[in-house]
Formats: structure tokens, C-alpha cells, sequence
């Protein structure tokens, strides 16, 4: 009998499931858009009853639209928005409090002040990470501290936390499971890279009880088994990593060196290091990019925090298109040479800058801008912010990739990855299966239950659909990037 794998990859502002066959191919997908919440400037929240209900959905739509029976599914991998952080009541699974998104940043002034009493450099010898509201424990102190009789009930040992795997886990197996992966773990600020333990005083620090934590396991590991009533069949859950991290395992960048580009809310591009942590001097992150079999691989981290969501606001908040696709046309339009430059520093600016307090704006208007040059320098944005994290990973020594591998919704815009060759002097290559973010927890999955016997087996389902050649002369690429540095230094909340 054919073995089919369901893929959970519940994301910022969508949750989406994918049927997959062994072959890493997918046979059916569904997808829902959920609410974003903001009460206040820099807030960004969710509802989790609503991201476990749409979740709930888009699994039964995805198997009823395989056309197979819940039975043929052989096993379930998640993969989540990571740093969300959810605290929940331990007996009836409803959360105490609104998810607090990764985005949020209403701990900027916490993290000031560990940073000046000196604990930055401790912080991020333990866990590779820099104190950022950004980060899980400062969301979770937070709720501690701010939801009516969290920190007693958390001491009695009533309430638990989790990112958004775990919750979801929660939920799936009706509480019997209360588990995480390292990767998610390790974006939490309470993890220990290196002893890939929770940390004692990393615990104390933030002030947070262990009895609120899950258990953390490999990537691919005996997560829990689904209640039959849910999906039509008892389904274990056996592989789990935060999207970024499935991404680089979907895009099968197993050797050093190698890297990676996901273009969905944010962007986040990885590169694989290897079994030794490298410390970034660039303001870059070093974290877990997977671990089987108890051994690590390690990975530095470029994080943007605004890409396809600067499309999204262009269509959504100021109305300037219908759809996200109508972007290109109107890029092809204009040419890469508008003069407008848009830094959607909507939530502060993420790596390499980490300034929760910087705003975004539009610079170069002039009466002959319209509709179509602001739309083009939104698109151009994400490229110029990816240029950023290229040149912090060459700062910090790595040698230049010989191609990056993109994934994520954007990359279906050609003009934006040709534009994306051309900012970064890099060949681009985008894979046959763009989803590869749900596709390395399908790899996940299938690994535990032997459908593959290892990495170099998953790397041979890897194809390119289409390489994207560096074709802009180098004095024109500089130009532009050097118009896109000073835009930022603008918005910079210390300039």
C-alpha cells in the first residue's frame, strides 16, 4: 500500500495542510487565512481557538480532497510560526490569553533593561540569541505578569506553555502530549544550545516554572498519537521543526555552508554550519538547525520580519491592489529603477539592526510617483533586507553561496527573483515543490517511520525548476543598494 504523509504548517496568517506521497510530492492542499489582531502600537496577537479551528479544518479538507481514507494517512509532521507563545489551562486546553505573535513587540522596554543590567552576552552564549522582544520568554513573562492569577496558577502547576506546535499537539491528542522539538525550543530564550536542556538560570532570569514546559524531543521523533475522533483515525504525530528550520530540511541544504531563503510573512534565511555553533559578530542568530538521533545541527539565521507582508499591507491596508499576483505586472512596469524605496519596518526592523523602535516609511516621492513605483519598491524591499543578511553572513566569514534556494509564496513572482539575483550578484533557485516548508516535516515524519533511510535519500527528491542568473551591472547594483542603506539609517529610532 502507497504511504501518504499530512504536513501541519500553521503560519502567521494562514494555516494550511498538505497531503504528501512518499515521493515528497503534493497530492492535496488546504488553506485558511485566520484574523490578525492589533489593540495596540507594535501588538500583534491571534486567536488560538482560531488558529486550532482552522487548523482542524484544513486537515479534513486536505485528506477528504486526496481521496483517501484518514487510515491512509501513515503519519502527521508540524511545523509552525515559531516564538508565538501560547500558555493554556493544563485540564481544559483553552488558552488564558491571546497569542502573542513573534511580531510583538510590547516587551521592547523588558528587554532594554536586561540589556542594560548586562545580560545580553550571557544570554546569548546559552541559547545563540539576542534579548529581543522577538523571542518567546519576554512574551511569556508578560502574560505571567499581566493575565489576573497566571503567575499563581503557572506555581500551582495548572497552566502550560507552548509555541505553536506544542499547542497544536496538545489539541491532537486531546492533552496527552505535551512535547516540542529542539529547533522550536531553541527560539524560545530558555533553551541551552549547547546541553540541549531548558535552562536553570535562564528559568530564573525570566522567572518562569518549569512545570509550564513541554518535553523536547528530535525533529523526527514519537511526538503523540492523534485523537481518532479528530481526523477519522489514530495518526501519529512524528516529525516537527519551526517553518524556517523545515524549510532548510524541505530544501535539503544538508551541507555546510549551503543556505536558504523562505519569503512568507517575514523572511528568514539559514545557513547550515554544521555540528559546531558559529557566534555571528553581525547581529546574526546561531541556532538548532535540526537534530536526529540526538545529534545537532547547528545554523546562523538572517531574520526579516516583514516580506510577503509588506505585499500583504499594499493590498490590504492601503489598497493599492486586488491581489498579491497583480504585484508583477505592475513591477515589470516600472523597472528597478523607480527611485522610491519603501522599508516596512511596520514591527521594528529585524536582523541585522534588531531595532524594535524603528517605524516604517516611503522615501523618494516625487509627483510623478504612482500606484505601480510604490508597489515595485515594496517588492524590491524584501530583496535589498535579504542583501542585508547576505552581507552580515559574509562579514561574519562565510564564503559566498554559489546559488541561495528560495522558497515561500514570493517566489512564485518572477520579477522578483530576477530582481533578487540581480541586488545580491547570487544565482537564485527556485525547487519544483515551492511548499518546502510543509515538505521538510512530511521528510520529518517519513524519516521516524522509515519511509526514508536518510538526509541523502530526502536530498534526491530536491529538483530546480528554474535558476535566476545575475544579469545587473555591478555600478547599477550598488547604486541601488546604497539608496536602500540610507532609507534605513532613516528610520533607524536612534538616527
Amino acid at each position: 500500500m502507497s504511504l501518504y504523509l499530512l504536513a501541519i504548517d500553521q503560519g502567521t496568517t494562514s494555516s494550511r495542510a498538505i497531503v504528501f506521497s512518499a515521493q515528497g510530492l503534493p497530492v492535496a492542499r488546504a488553506q485558511q487565512e485566520f484574523k490578525q489582531y492589533f489593540p495596540r502600537d507594535g501588538w500583534v496577537e491571534h486567536d488560538g481557538e482560531e488558529i486550532w479551528l482552522t487548523t482542524l479544518k484544513v486537515c479534513r479538507e486536505a485528506i477528504e480532497q486526496s481521496g483517501l481514507e484518514a487510515a491512509e494517512i501513515a503519519a502527521i509532521g508540524i511545523t509552525n510560526q515559531r516564538e508565538t507563545t501560547l500558555v493554556w489551562d493544563a485540564r481544559t486546553g483553552a488558552p488564558i490569553h491571546p497569542a502573542i505573535v513573534w511580531q510583538d513587540r510590547r516587551t521592547a522596554d523588558y528587554c532594554a533593561e536586561l540589556k542594560a543590567a548586562g545580560h545580553e552576552a550571557d544570554v546569548a552564549a546559552r541559547t545563540g540569541l539576542l534579548i529581543d522582544p522577538y523571542f518567546s520568554a519576554t512574551k511569556l513573562r508578560w502574560i505571567l505578569h499581566n493575565v489576573p492569577g497566571a503567575r499563581e496558577r503557572a506555581e500551582r502547576g495548572e497552566l502550560r506553555f507552548g509555541t505553536v506546535d506544542s499547542f497544536l499537539l496538545w489539541r491532537l491528542t486531546g492533552g496527552q502530549a505535551h512535547r516540542t522539538d529542539a529547533t522550536n525550543a531553541s527560539r524560545t530564550l530558555l533553551f541551552n544550545i549547547h546541553t540541549q536542556q531548558w535552562d536553570d538560570d535562564l528559568l530564573a532570569l525570566f522567572d518562569i516554572p518549569r512545570s509550564l514546559l513541554p518535553e523536547v524531543l528530535d525533529c523526527a521523533a514519537d511526538f503523540g498519537v492523534t485523537r481518532p475522533d479528530l481526523l477519522g483515525a489514530a495518526i501519529p504525530v512524528l516529525g516537527m521543526a519551526g517553518d524556517q528550520q523545515a524549510a532548510l530540511i524541505g530544501q535539503a541544504c544538508f551541507q555546510p555552508g549551503m543556505v536558504k531563503s523562505t519569503y512568507g510573512t517575514g523572511c528568514f534565511m539559514i545557513q547550515n554550519t554544521g555540528s559546531q555553533p558559529v557566534a555571528s559578530k553581525n547581529r546574526l542568530l546561531t541556532t538548532v538547525g535540526y537534530r536526529l538521533g540526538g545529534e545537532v545541527t547547528y545554523a546562523v539565521e538572517g531574520s526579516i520580519f516583514v516580506a510577503g507582508a509588506a505585499v500583504q499591507w499594499l493590498r490590504d491596508g492601503v489598497k493599492l491592489i486586488s491581489h498579491a499576483r497583480d504585484s508583477e505586472a505592475l513591477a515589470v512596469q516600472t523597472g528597478d529603477a523607480c527611485g522610491v524605496y519603501l522599508v516596512p519596518a511596520f514591527t521594528g526592523l529585524g536582523a541585522p539592526y534588531w531595532d524594535p523602535r524603528a517605524r516604517g516609511a516611503i522615501f523618494g516621492l516625487t509627483r510623478d510617483t504612482g500606484i505601480k513605483e510604490i508597489v515595485t519598491a515594496g517588492l524590491q524591499s524584501v530583496c535589498y533586507q535579504t542583501r542585508d543578511l547576505l552581507e552580515a553572513m559574509r562579514q561574519d566569514g562565510a564564503a559566498a553561496p554559489s546559488a541561495l534556494r528560495v522558497d515561500g509564496g514570493m517566489v512564485e513572482n518572477n520579477w522578483v527573483m530576477q530582481f533578487l539575483a540581480d541586488i545580491l550578484g547570487v544565482p537564485v533557485e527556485r525547487p519544483e515543490v515551492t511548499e518546502t516548508t510543509a515538505l521538510g516535516v512530511a521528510y520529518l515524519a517519513g524519516l521516524r517511520l522509515g519511509l526514508y533511510a536518510d538526509l541523502a535519500q530526502i536530498a534526491s527528491h530536491w529538483h530546480r525548476q528554474q535558476r535566476f542568473i545575475p544579469k545587473m551591472a555591478e555600478e547599477h547594483r550598488e547604486k541601488l543598494y546604497a539608496g536602500w542603506l540610507d532609507a534605513v539609517q532613516r528610520v533607524r529610532s536612534g538616527a
